[in-house]
């Protein structure tokens, strides 16, 4: 049994005991968080594609931790003005674990 769930802007493909590293999530690490975005759902021959989302699959997670992602340096460059800038930048992420995946037929 596996699903595509949605969380902020990227999609996963995920099953039962799966970690994944997404955009920050509101909650305290401990707790346990339902994500309702779910696009596509398969177990065994049955697959189930959502338009957009499917309304009674459910995916349960829990929140592992909050972290940041590698830095992302940007540096701009002016040839022939003695100009240059450096920037960086770190994307805020929650890890998830996903502990339960559960639809409703």
């Amino acid at each position: 049994m596996y699903a595509v769930i949605q969380v902020g802007a990227k999609q996963f493909k995920i099953k039962e005991g799966d970690t994944i590293a997404a955009q920050r999530q509101a909650g305290e690490v401990g707790k346990d968080v339902t994500l309702n975005q779910v696009l596509l759902f398969s177990e065994g021959e049955l697959v189930r594609v959502g338009a957009p989302f499917l309304k009674d699959v459910k995916v349960t997670a829990r929140v592992v931790e909050h972290d940041e992602d590698q830095k992302v340096k940007i540096l701009k460059y002016r040839r022939r003005k003695n100009s240059s800038s450096r920037r960086g930048h770190r994307q805020k992420l929650t890890a998830l674990s996903i502990t339960k995946i559960e639809a409703s037929n």
